[in-house]
C-alpha cells in the first residue's frame, strides 16, 4: 500500500531482515534430511554461502579453505592481491593504522596500479590447491581484465558494483561495458550486481547473468547509504529480484539464482533472506573473524579505497574461531554466528523444508520485536541475543 509522505509524492513500505520472522508449518523434519545444497553455472556446493570479495575476507588461502568445507570465497581483482606481490606488509600497515588516516592510507595503498600478471598467478594458485576460482571485477575493470581473466581459467567471474544496470550512460570519452556481449563471450558464467529492484534484476538475467546479486549498503562496513542516501532494506530487495527471477524462469525456462548480499551476521538472517526468495549469500564480516580472514582482527568494505568518495570504512570485528567453527561448528559463541550451516539445517527441519526451494515458500510475517521480545536479561548481560 502506498504511503503519501507530503502532497505529491507517495511511497511504498520496505522491509530489512531485522523485521520479519518465519512462520513454522504443519510439518517439521530431523535436520540431518534438509538438503542445503545449491548450483551456480556448473558448480554445486552444500553450504549456500560466499565469502565477499574484500581484502580483509578472501586471499588465496581462504578461497582454497572455502572451497574445502563446501562453501565458496570470491577473491577481489582490483584489491591488494592484484596490486602487491607481498601481501603482508600492506595488510600491517592497514591494520596498524589510526582511525583519522585510515583513509588516507587506503587510497594511497590502492592507487598502485594493477598488474595482469598478478591476476593470472592469484588465479593459478587457487587452482592448483583444488579450490574455486571465483574472482570479482568492477564493470570498469571487466572491460580492461576480462581477457586476462579468461586467459587464466577463472571458474566464475563476478561483476560488482554499487548498482550495476544494462543502462548505464557514460561520457562520449568512456566506452561503457555491454553486460550482454560480456555475458557472452566470457567462458565462464559471469554473476552481476549489484541490484534491488525488480525491472533491473529482469534486465541483468536477460543479460545473460549466470546468477544476481541483491543488496545495496547493508554490510557492516558498507556506508553507501548514509553517503549516498541509496538502498532498498534487505527483505524487501531479495523479495522483489526472486519475483523476477520466477518470471524470468517462467518465460524462458532458465533458472537464475538470486544471492542475497550485505546485512547478514546470524544464521537467522541467512534463513530469512532464504525464505525471502533467495539461492544464497555473500556474507563479510562473519567470515572476516574467522581466525584465518587475512584482516587479522579487522575488516573494510570494497568501495573504500575510492579516490574521490570513499563509502566504507574500518571496523574492529575481531576473531571468534576458525573458518570451520564459523561456517560447520562446532559452535563456541551464543549469539548465532558459529555453525551457520548447522543453524540453517536446524531452521530448515524447524519449518518443514526439505531443501532451499522449499524454504523460500515459507510462510513470513512482519515482526519487529522479534529480537527483542522477552529478551530483557539478555540485553542487561550482553549475552546471545542481546549482544
Amino acid at each position: 500500500m502506498d504511503i503519501s509522505i507530503g502532497r505529491g509524492k507517495t511511497v511504498r513500505r520496505a522491509y530489512g531482515i531485522d523485521e520479519i520472522a518465519l512462520v513454522p508449518g504443519v510439518r517439521t523434519l530431523d535436520p540431518s534430511l534438509a538438503d542445503t545444497h545449491w548450483e551456480i553455472g556448473s558448480i554445486k556446493r552444500e553450504i549456500p554461502i560466499i565469502a565477499s570479495a574484500m581484502d580483509s575476507v578472501v586471499d588465496v588461502r581462504m578461497a582454497v579453505l572455502l572451497a574445502e568445507l563446501g562453501a565458496m570465497g570470491v577473491l577481489n581483482l582490483e584489491g591488494i592481491q592484484t596490486r602487491y606481490g607481498e601481501c603482508e606488509p600492506i595488510l600491517d600497515k592497514i591494520i596498524s593504522v589510526g582511525k583519522s588516516e585510515f583513509v588516507g592510507l587506503m587510497q594511497e595503498l590502492y592507487a598502485e596500479p594493477i598488474k595482469p600478471e598478478l591476476i593470472q598467478e592469484r588465479i593459478g594458485e587457487i587452482k592448483k590447491q583444488g579450490g574455486i576460482a571465483a574472482v570479482s571485477l568492477t564493470p570498469a575493470g571487466a572491460v580492461r581484465f576480462g581477457e586476462t581473466v579468461a586467459n587464466a581459467g577463472a571458474d566464475l567471474l563476478f561483476i560488482q558494483a554499487t548498482v550495476v544496470s544494462t543502462a548505464h550512460l557514460s561520457p562520449k570519452s568512456v566506452s561503457p561495458l555491454n553486460l550482454a556481449q560480456f555475458c557472452q563471450e566470457m567462458p565462464m558464467p559471469v554473476v552481476l550486481g549489484n541490484c534491488v529492484t525488480y525491472e533491473v534484476a529482469l534486465n541483468l538475467m536477460q543479460a545473460g547473468a549466470a546468477a544476481i546479486l541483491v543488496g545495496i549498503g547493508p554490510g557492516a562496513a558498507c556506508t553507501s547509504r548514509g553517503v549516498l542516501g541509496v538502498g532498498i532494506p534487505q527483505a524487501t530487495a531479495v523479495v522483489d529480484c526472486a519475483a523476477a527471477r520466477a518470471d524470468f524462469a517462467a518465460e524462458t525456462g532458465k533458472y537464475v539464482p538470486v544471492i542475497a548480499d550485505g546485512g547478514i551476521i546470524t544464521g537467522g538472517d541467512i534463513c530469512k533472506c532464504l525464505a525471502c526468495g533467495a539461492d544464497a549469500v555473500m556474507i563479510g564480516s562473519p567470515i572476516a573473524r574467522a581466525k584465518e580472514a587475512p584482516g587479522r582482527d579487522y575488516h573494510w568494505g570494497m568501495a573504500t579505497p575510492s579516490p574521490v568518495l570513499p563509502r566504507g570504512t574500518r571496523i574492529n570485528v575481531g576473531t571468534t574461531g576458525t573458518l570451520k567453527e564459523i561456517l560447520i561448528g562446532p559452535a563456541k559463541l551464543d549469539d548465532g554466528t558459529h555453525n551457520l550451516l548447522g543453524a540453517l539445517k536446524t531452521s530448515m527441519g524447524t519449518l518443514g523444508a526439505k531443501n532451499i526451494q522449499e524454504m523460500q515458500q515459507v510462510e513470513i510475517v512482519i515482526a519487529p520485536s522479534l529480537l527483542t521480545e522477552g529478551k530483557v536479561y539478555q540485553k542487561a548481560q550482553q549475552l546471545g541475543m542481546g549482544k
